[in-house]
């Protein structure tokens, strides 16, 4: 295929309408085999177990793809997970109850510690997973609406040359807004894919008039040609409180020759003038801690005197070094330093979260559908996705066929486009300047929620 021919298979609005909040309440207490006392419960697990990759072999596919972008890559559906990128997004929102504190916190910095902490457990759920999600067809949405955790969210595949998804999130009460949008760069180097999910994440704190942004960091999977697969996360993450000039820069570090650092993040707050406020650090696959900075850095003297830090490690990207991809032994759980807060402490996972793909709970449940859900969500939900939803449910040769089929189809409708000099149209979100950075961004143009959907495009 050429260029142009080559697969991807896809990779303000605050007014709350209680009539519509409460029909869909209604309507997700339909009967259902899930209910328990006539409430229907979410799911803890997937119809079926992971499939097994065993048989396969990408390497066949990578081999002429060393320092190439691989969003144009067709990939065997085996190497995925039963969730479209879109879903995955979602998972952002998993520790929503941050968002929550920080709005009710009086004081700036406090907020920016939390916020730090929601901004690393954003990524928490990328932990162990080494499946791919599917990448969203063009103009294809994910709705997700939480009135346990007090957030509703809309988002859409706004591109698809170059890939782009955007989101939109926001409080049930009016307290925050969180949105951004992503283009994911895919890159192979031999042993390992690296991941920039390149895109500015913006929450806005609406009682305190306050605007966070930043970026999420690097991740890379090691060992794709033969091995175990591992994760680790890597880069500087800057988060700016656009209304006090307040900064915290995150460091996540890369697990080095030793693994000695593997997971790691440290960082501090400072405000406009430079002064280091507080020590932010952890682990972004455990917990985060806030201590004094002169109290971290006594402690850290006293570990050098009493040997509790070996020779330097190596901090070089990994990704494209690879000296030895063998999985780093993981170390000590972070050990607390005198005099620390606890900001945050991941979920625990199920106990069979490793035959369902490494799921959290809260992924468990993305692909879903809630009883009565389909008669409100739009047509092009990826809840609708027949391909994710026979590979979830264990079919991988539906799976395929149908993966195929939506390919196609979106060839198809590109080619019809383009003969009649037809431009796509994006549905809730448009191209504009994102107020507070002043770059270019998606923004949601609002109106999701009203249920209009006539005018969709049929795209399964």
């Amino acid at each position: 295929m050429n260029s142009e021919e080559e697969f991807y298979d896809a990779e303000t609005g605050l007014e709350s309408d209680d009539s519509c909040e409460q029909s869909y309440k209604d309507a997700l207490v339909s009967k259902s085999a899930s209910q328990e006392n006539g409430v229907w419960q979410r799911r803890k697990t997937l119809p079926a177990e992971m499939i097994s990759r065993n048989d396969f072999s990408v390497w066949s596919i990578l081999k002429k793809c060393i320092g190439m972008e691989l969003t144009k890559i067709a990939m065997p559906v085996v190497f995925n997970e039963p969730l479209s990128f879109l879903q995955r997004i979602s998972e952002y929102m998993e520790h929503t109850h941050l968002i929550h504190e920080a709005c009710c916190l009086s004081d700036s910095i406090e907020r920016m510690q939390v916020v730090a902490a929601f901004a690393v457990s954003a990524v928490a759920s990328q932990w162990e997973r080494t499946g791919k999600p599917f990448n969203p067809l063009l103009g294809e949405t994910f709705e997700l609406i939480r009135e346990d955790e007090g957030y509703r969210l809309i988002s859409e595949q706004v591109s698809h040359h170059p890939p782009v998804s955007a989101f939109h999130a926001e409080s049930l009460k009016h307290d925050f807004v969180f949105h951004g949008s992503i283009c994911p760069k895919l890159k192979f180097w031999g042993k390992s894919i690296e991941a920039e999910p390149k895109g500015t994440m913006t929450l806005e704190l609406l009682k305190h008039k306050e605007a966070y942004t930043w970026t999420n960091p690097l991740c890379c999977v090691h060992n794709v040609i033969i091995g175990k697969l591992w994760i680790e996360q890597y880069g500087t993450v800057e988060i700016l409180n656009h209304s006090t000039g307040d900064k915290c820069i995150l460091n996540f570090k890369p697990c080095g020759m030793f693994g000695k650092e593997l997971h790691k993040v440290e960082g501090y707050i400072q405000d406009k003038s430079k002064k280091k406020l507080r020590v932010i650090y952890g682990k972004w696959t455990e917990c985060m801690y806030s201590v004094d900075p002169k109290v971290y850095e006594t402690h850290k003297k006293s570990e050098k005197k009493t040997g509790g830090e070996s020779k330097k490690t190596k901090q070089e990207n990994s990704c494209e070094e690879d000296e030895s991809d063998d999985v780093p032994e993981i170390q000590e759980t972070v050990t607390m330093v005198p005099g620390s807060a606890l900001l945050w402490r991941i979920t625990p996972r199920p106990p069979h979260s490793a035959q369902m793909y490494s799921f959290t709970n809260f992924a468990m449940t993305l692909n879903e559908l809630e009883p009565g859900a389909e008669r409100l969500l739009a047509p092009t939900d990826c809840r609708f996705r027949p391909d994710i939803r026979a590979m979830e449910s264990g079919d991988i040769d539906t799976a395929s066929s149908e993966k195929e089929r939506l390919e196609e189809k979106q060839r198809v409708s590109r080619k019809e486009r383009s003969r009649g000099d037809e431009e796509w149209s994006t549905r809730w979100f448009q191209f504009g300047t994102n107020p507070h950075t002043e770059a270019e961004d998606w923004l949601y143009t609002g109106g999701y929620f009203d249920r209009g959907y006539s005018d969709c495009p049929n795209i399964y």
